[in-house]
């Protein structure tokens, strides 16, 4: 939690951009003045124009194949997550709470990508003890765009793509200052019922001549995610979620030099933290081992990071290259999961525990673009890549009465150690794709090729070293792949774009599919396999991108196979040294995921309009076809609306089937229909003032999120559903 002198800072900080941004519209209204007297005197300033990059595409995230999100339907649909993401804008996108990863098309944890400016944000994969995830670790109101790419490119985006990426672009000074401004700011308040969180951000960028600066900060502070259950208490009969109390806080500062030639540098740091206490009531009973009150959980996250940007767009045909981009970064990544309880029958006595997973990383990665003609074929060519040295370190630290009261129960206690090695990592990509077209015709195909490699180092602790199945460091492993694509697009009219992909896809197992060793003798062993096989893709996609803001869509089919998927397996231990068993990583041979994805909207000129969507995508082990409880279920969304100049209301329905009897989730989640009401005010006696407000869940319905739902419950069932009916309002001032 955050304490005193952290809230101080943070409140220091938001009234240091408030008062930035009166102190920078003073002095506006003074360069103006001053500007005026200059051109009287013939003395003009020529500052470089800035122009909004949100709509372009670049990098990852240029291909047909992408979908995005602009800040300012983040704002208007009031997005502060994943959840709310996939709730209507991109029904095909999920987010796993149970380990913190999104989901695409069937895929999560490190087999999707995520990026943030052109940085990696690591899947962090505990192994054992929760602490997984960080994937989430940024404030959605620091956001410019969202990009969406499905399906697996690693010719473009490198190893870990398998299901698609999520490019994440911060907000940059020109989104801000507007045409003909030298400052301009965004402050935004919002209210969301489904945790009772209340918080607010607010950003503020200058220029002067050719700099210029930005400052954005957000706090926010809410309770437990509301399940549907009513039936309160301690013990296994709880359906309520369990109270908690979260505080999030980031801060993000930019600095921008631009120049006359084409040139942008750049200076980033950013700063997110999120910690999370938790009344674990479930895990409690009037005459059991954990009494009411004596079992508290936490979950933090926190992410820092460090870069150097640089950025290029030629003035002339002179230039070597037409456009650039590269980052040098430092990123830290730290996730911890922990309780603080007292036992009372079982190993008497006081009980603590702070399990660590952490990623540190320093890294470059960028691209260069040309255009060329040669005879009558128009080239686009790519060149890009990226490399990172980094350190992945787990570590579980506690307390109890072992060492003073020994018991069996000692035996499944498995603290103040580390549960697999510290691994020095090193990782290395390069790309090449070339558009080709004839001419200005309407066919294209964009080849590509992409070259990876990686290496990892384990490393011998004393933490490691205590680990009751210590016997050696286990092997490094490294590994390379060529992951070559083919696109293919078709202009068939203005506003109709035909395409087709054959793409590889590439992931190197994580540290802990390879190195984790958790258990002891006489109880349980979970472990990896130095031996694991790099997973790969065969991915074919064909579909269409038709109309414009106004009339239009999109429609895509896909069909996925991986080879040696990379799963876990428990089977007995024929030496009865672990009578619990041990669970192994493994290699799937042959697994398939395929389906279709198709959305539509129309906006008519009476001020109505109507939005749809639908995904759905079906995945199975095909030698022992099974159904991957990971693939969502069909999903279909149909948004009705209304809109003046001043207000607008829309009515959105949702669609759910049911979880497939062979999948192989635990929990069949049923089917189910929701819906949603939201609406939004633009007072005119107010400019850049908007409103908006909504109610979710409309009719109370309990039902259940398929991807949050795969493992074994220990809880009944409602203690696991998604929240009833719920209340947000938000409001945005524009500057």
């Amino acid at each position: 939690m955050l304490n005193r002198h952290h809230r101080l800072a943070l409140l220091a900080c938001t009234a240091f951009v408030t008062l930035a941004g009166i102190a920078v519209s003073h002095a506006q209204s003074t360069t103006s003045n001053e500007a005026t007297a200059a051109e009287k005197q013939g003395r003009v300033t020529l500052l470089k124009k800035l122009e909004v990059k949100g709509g372009e595409k670049k990098g990852i995230a240029d291909t047909p194949l992408a979908s995005q999100v602009t800040e300012k339907e983040l704002d208007d649909h009031q997005i502060s997550s994943f959840e709310d993401l996939g709730r209507y804008l991109e029904p095909g996108v999920n987010f796993n709470r149970t380990n913190g990863s999104v989901n695409i098309r069937g895929l999560e944890g490190a087999r999707v990508l995520t990026t943030i400016d052109g940085i990696a944000i690591p899947f962090l994969d505990d192994g054992a003890r929760d602490a997984d995830g960080g994937i989430d670790s940024f404030d959605f109101a620091a956001l410019s765009t969202i990009d969406i790419v499905r399906g697996a490119d690693s010719s473009r985006a490198g190893g870990g793509a398998l299901g698609g990426a999520v490019v994440l672009r911060t907000l940059e000074p020109e989104d801000l200052i507007g045409e003909g401004k030298t400052w301009g700011g965004i402050f935004k308040f919002a209210y969301d019922g489904e945790d009772e969180s209340l918080g607010g951000s607010a950003a503020v960028a200058a220029r002067y001549d050719n700099t210029a600066v930005l400052f954005q900060g957000g706090y926010k502070r809410g309770h437990e995610r509301k399940s549907n259950g009513d039936v309160g208490g301690y013990s296994v009969t709880r359906t309520e979620a369990d109270p908690a109390d979260y505080d999030q806080n980031n801060l993000l500062f930019k600095v921008r030099q631009y120049t006359d030639s084409g040139h942008t540098f750049g200076l980033t740091a950013e700063r997110f933290d999120r910690d999370k206490d938790i009344d674990f009531m479930a895990g409690q009973s009037l005459l059991g081992n954990y009494r009411p009150g004596d079992y508290d959980k936490l979950d933090n996250t926190r992410r820092e990071r460090l870069s150097l940007d640089y950025k290029f767009e030629a003035v002339d045909d002179d230039a070597w290259f037409d456009n650039a981009s590269a980052v040098i970064y430092w990123q830290r990544l730290l996730r911890e999961n922990g309780a603080d309880a007292f036992r009372s029958t079982s190993v008497i006595g006081e009980y603590s525990r702070l399990n660590e997973a952490e990623d540190e990383s320093y890294g470059a990665s960028g691209y260069v673009e040309k255009f060329f003609d040669t005879g009558i074929l128009q080239h686009r060519v790519t060149l890009g890549g990226e490399f990172a040295i980094g350190k992945l370190h787990q570590y579980s630290s506690g307390d109890d009465s072992c060492d003073e009261a020994p018991s069996p129960a000692c035996g499944f206690l498995h603290t103040n150690q580390s549960d697999s090695p510290d691994v020095d990592s090193k990782k290395f990509g390069i790309y090449l794709q070339d558009r080709i077209s004839v001419g200005d015709g309407p066919f294209a195909i964009a080849p590509g090729l992409r070259y990876d490699w990686y290496e990892y180092s384990p490393q011998n602790t004393a933490a490691y070293m205590r680990n009751p199945n210590y016997d050696g460091l286990p092997p490094g492993q490294s590994g390379d792949a060529l992951s070559p694509k083919l696109l293919g697009t078709y202009q068939a009219a203005e506003q109709v774009e035909l395409y087709a992909q054959w793409a590889m896809g590439f992931r190197a197992p994580t540290t802990q599919e390879l190195y984790l060793n958790y258990g002891a003798p006489g109880s349980y062993l979970r472990i990896g396999n130095p031996d694991l096989e790099p997973e790969t893709s065969n991915g074919f996609e064909i579909g269409a991108k038709l109309g414009d803001e106004d009339f239009g869509g999109r429609v895509s089919a896909f069909y996925n196979r991986y080879k040696n998927f990379i799963d876990e397996r428990t089977y007995d231990d024929p030496n009865d040294i672990y009578p619990r068993g041990i669970t192994e990583a493994i290699n799937r041979a042959n697994v398939s995921i395929h389906g279709v994805e198709v959305s539509a909207h129309k906006v008519f000129s009476n001020g109505f309009h109507v939005r749809t969507a639908l995904a759905y995508a079906y995945g199975k082990d095909l030698d022992t076809d099974e159904v991957l409880g990971s693939v969502a279920p069909l999903k279909g969304v149909l948004g009705l609306g209304y809109a003046t100049e001043t207000w607008g209301t829309d009515l959105i329905f949702t669609a759910v089937k049911s979880v497939s009897e062979k999948s192989t989730s635990s929990f069949k989640a049923p089917g189910y229909g929701l819906m949603d009401l939201t609406g939004w005010w633009e007072p005119e006696q107010m400019p850049g003032l908007r409103v908006n407000a909504g109610v979710y869940n409309v009719f109370d319905k309990t039902y259940w999120d398929a991807v949050n739902t795969q493992n074994t419950f220990t809880q009944p069932a409602e203690y696991y559903s998604e929240p009833g009916r719920t209340f947000k309002i938000s409001l945005t001032q524009r500057f």
